[in-house]
């Protein structure tokens, strides 16, 4: 990107920046979520950072945002209330503390580290002792006089305490800086309570605690369960607190709530092994927090670095894996899917989200397209959480230029060249109707041997393709006819790996029943359904016989999915498949005893990553003490395991549900 054309992105990126800020800060409401904001702000951060001429006054890196509201007066600061810069990797850590030992090369190497907390900033001034004036960040510069609220908060101290190690902080000025929240279990709480009297519910415990300081009735902010958690403690007189550690104790005893996780560090090692260790917990923690705060313990070379812009130059914000960012969609193709699904995929400038660098994202289909309106070459939302498949969100209009590109779906398999089609005029998927296109075929090979349907190792992307090309598969039986001279030779085989290959398909030739249906890639059969089926059917022969009437009576299978099994096995080409699986010798074995366990009768979905187990094996074992694993949260969902970055959407909509929520060890307690 040239300067002309950094200077354009800068300013479209400013606007909308400035914007969100406007909507967030002053009308208390979202627009886009706060990792958008983040994504867009460092994009332009790393703009200016390239080309510093672009760096405007006005700039959304320059100050921090926020208008007084009407109704509050106003108040100046005596020191500046700062923001910080984000970081997002070790190597920008890294870079930070290199920055400082390039300015002061004695530096000692003590930091001191403390949870990002999502909440409301604000300063409480204290004369003689007294409590006197409560007053938000605002610009930074100047705030909000909110007195009157933060006196009916009982985490606020009218009075700090006497009789302490810290007599000298009783007299004259004393200012402590925090963050205002509300916890998550308040939160719930107050939405139940809205929920049952027909109110709206509010979006989350951030905004719902700056709404709520900032009313102009003390009674409502009253009833409301706000709490002051302390971060910093300020004196005319600097001497008297050199370090932030210090000021940590000085609160503590003064009356004040501080994150008892603080802690001094002494090395960027050190600094991630803190990171690492909360991105982990930080689900446990009673209120929401998106990083970590690092600064120099020593307050006086702090003060010596100065601030750059709107932040300090002796402090950062390490943010966790967003699963929401901002990028650039470079292109556009459709990629054929094993049941002949045309799917159009966005190509991405790379951005790294959920803690993953992606590349691409699925556009669901020509319909989504259209609906969002995205086009090649526009900047969009992406998200992704966990496992789950990235996906493209909306378009940022305000960023286009006029040369993005309106995507037009093929007429044509971009494979075979085969027309695609519409089973039925109400679908929204466009599909390649040859059985024998090459991308199914892979695909489908490649799906009857993954972990959920039969498990065969070694057969995986590459050695499926390899097999293809040199002829000696054309098909998903035609696995169990390969032997070990024929495999071996080609790329990636060698005497061993060849062996193993042919050991471990001969291993699967009488698979489970429910692996089995699973694994012949049946539209709209997933592995719980697979079991459901062969559970009520006990045997493959009553599947392939069964009507649409006798499908439907199993628990959890509509008129979509029974149509779709039937289809499948009244298709010539799948009846001529299921033949040579049978010549082969390979056939599923029949269920001959009633499922039992103690898991009969629930239903379980996980988000999030797991640390003792795949997400794979513990579907296994719960189904295999009867349970059922499902993809998404249903009204008849029993248990939402929680695992390490867990999807949002999921959560909430289980605390929408009532659904239990429980951990990892929870969940091994049941299966144990």
């Amino acid at each position: 990107m040239n300067l002309a054309q950094a200077r354009g992105r800068a300013a479209k990126l400013r606007d909308l920046i400035n914007d969100y800020r406007y909507h967030y800060h002053v009308l208390n409401e979202s627009i886009i979520s706060d990792e958008v904001a983040d994504s867009l702000k460092h994009e332009l951060a790393q703009l200016e950072e390239r080309y510093p001429e672009l760096i405007t006054p006005d700039s959304p890196t320059q100050r921090v945002a926020g208008a007084v509201l009407p109704g509050f007066s106003e108040v100046r600061h005596s020191r500046r209330m700062l923001s910080l810069n984000d970081v997002f990797s070790a190597e920008e850590v890294e870079d930070w503390t290199k920055r400082i030992k390039k300015t002061e090369p004695t530096l000692r190497n003590e930091y001191f580290a403390d949870i990002k907390m999502d909440g409301l900033a604000c300063a409480l001034i204290y004369n003689d002792g007294l409590l006197v004036r409560g007053v938000t960040r605002g610009d930074g510069y100047v705030g909000e006089d909110i007195t009157l609220n933060v006196r009916t908060m009982d985490s606020i101290p009218l009075s700090l305490r006497s009789g302490t190690g810290f007599p000298g902080f009783l007299k004259d000025r004393t200012e402590v800086r925090g963050e205002i929240v509300m916890y998550k279990a308040d939160f719930d709480r107050l939405n139940e309570e809205r929920h049952k009297l027909g109110q709206p519910l509010f979006a989350n415990p951030r905004n719902t605690a700056a709404g709520t300081i900032r009313q102009l009735d003390p009674s409502l902010v009253a009833s409301r369960p706000l709490h002051f958690r302390a971060y910093d403690l300020l004196r005319d007189n600097p001497t008297e607190v050199l370090t932030n550690s210090f000021a940590y104790q000085a609160l503590a005893d003064l009356g004040f709530s501080t994150n008892r996780a603080a802690t001094l560090l002494s090395s960027v090692n050190q600094i991630m092994d803190f990171v690492k260790l909360w991105e982990h917990k930080r689900k446990d923690l009673e209120f929401n927090t998106d990083g970590i705060v690092v600064k120099l313990n020593d307050r006086q070379l702090f003060e010596k670095l100065g601030v750059a812009g709107k932040a300090p130059r002796a402090a950062i914000a390490f943010k966790y894996a967003a699963e929401q960012a901002t990028t650039i969609v470079k292109d556009i193709f459709v990629s054929i899917g094993r049941t002949g699904t045309a799917t159009p995929v966005a190509v991405l400038e790379p951005v790294v989200i959920a803690g993953s660098t992606v590349q691409m994202a699925t556009l669901h289909n020509e319909a989504e397209i259209k609906r969002k309106d995205i086009r090649i070459g526009d900047s969009v939302i992406v998200h992704k959480a966990g496992d789950i498949i990235p996906e493209v969100v909306e378009p940022l209009v305000k960023l286009r230029t006029g040369k993005e590109r309106v995507f037009k779906m093929p007429s044509l398999c971009p494979i075979c060249g085969t027309k695609l089609v519409k089973l039925k005029a109400k679908d929204a998927a466009w599909r390649c109707p040859n059985p024998n296109c090459p991308s199914r075929t892979w695909k489908q090979i490649q799906h009857y041997a993954s972990k959920e349907a039969l498990d065969i190792e070694g057969l995986g992307e590459k050695n499926i393709i390899a097999l293809l090309d040199k002829g000696l598969i054309r098909d998903t039986a035609d696995i169990y006819s390969l032997k070990t001279e024929q495999v071996i030779g080609l790329e990636r085989f060698a005497n061993v790996s060849a062996s193993n290959l042919i050991a471990a398909i001969s291993a699967k030739m009488h698979p489970s029943l429910s692996r089995f249906l699973y694994g012949l890639g049946i539209r709209h059969i997933g592995a719980q359904t697979a079991i459901d089926l062969a559970n009520h059917f006990k045997t493959f022969e009553a599947i392939m016989e069964a009507k649409v009437g006798d499908l439907t009576n199993v628990e959890g299978v509509g008129e979509v999915v029974a149509e779709a099994v039937v289809e499948y096995f009244t298709e010539p080409v799948n009846r001529r498949l299921l033949d040579k699986f049978k010549h082969l010798g390979v056939w599923p074995e029949p269920i001959r005893h009633a499922q039992a366990g103690k898991l009969i009768g629930m239903n379980f979905v996980i988000t999030g990553t797991l640390e003792s187990m795949s997400r794979e094996t513990a579907a296994d074992k719960i189904r295999a003490l009867g349970g059922r694993f499902q993809t998404s949260i249903a009204k008849d969902t029993d248990y939402l395991v929680i695992g390490n970055n867990p999807g949002a959407s999921k959560v909430e909509e289980a605390r929408k549900l009532g659904t239990n929520t429980i951990d990892e060890r929870a969940l091994s307690q049941l299966l144990d």
